[in-house]
């Protein structure tokens, strides 16, 4: 295994993990597809290490990879129903699980814009460049995106 592939995993593993809870409905498949990607980079590491930033790139692939489970998964299937959030919600453990049902009930375009700013905490730039988009497109979705977020899930009073 390359030295540098080794470091990567180290420093944006758990970032990789979070921004696949967010972005896949089972956490089960969220670390499948962690383990998909990071087997993919490993095998390019030569060209997305020597690449202009590797954080990019790989996270451009893990959005792609979370993309293309659900287009599989859902073909032939209705979409699943929009998340709700029960009234009076706190802070718990429960609450975070609401919270992360309903952001993975946005569009994949919202979706992936919120949980890779909030979650990742990317700056709308570097969210354009993992998406292939422009900042302006990211700001309209992620707006969007906690837009629906706020009407389904009720703010502690």
């Amino acid at each position: 295994m390359s030295q540098g592939f080794e470091e990567f995993v180290v420093r944006r593993g758990p970032a990789l993990q979070r921004l696949a809870r967010g972005l896949v409905r089972d956490p089960a498949d969220a670390a499948d597809v962690v383990e998909e990607v990071l087997a993919r980079a490993l095998l390019g590491w030569r060209r997305i290490g020597d690449g202009a930033d590797p954080v990019v790139q790989v996270d451009r692939m893990l959005v792609r990879e979370s993309a293309a489970r659900r287009r599989r998964r859902v073909r032939g299937r209705r979409p699943p129903a929009a998340a709700t959030v029960p009234p009076g919600a706190g802070n718990g453990p429960d609450d975070r699980d609401a919270l992360l049902a309903a952001v993975r009930a946005l569009p994949p375009a919202q979706r992936a814009a919120v949980a890779l700013r909030h979650l990742d905490g990317l700056s709308d730039e570097r969210i354009a460049a993992v998406l292939g988009t422009t900042p302006a497109a990211v700001r309209a979705d992620a707006d969007r995106g906690l837009a629906a977020l706020r009407a389904r899930v009720p703010s502690p009073s």
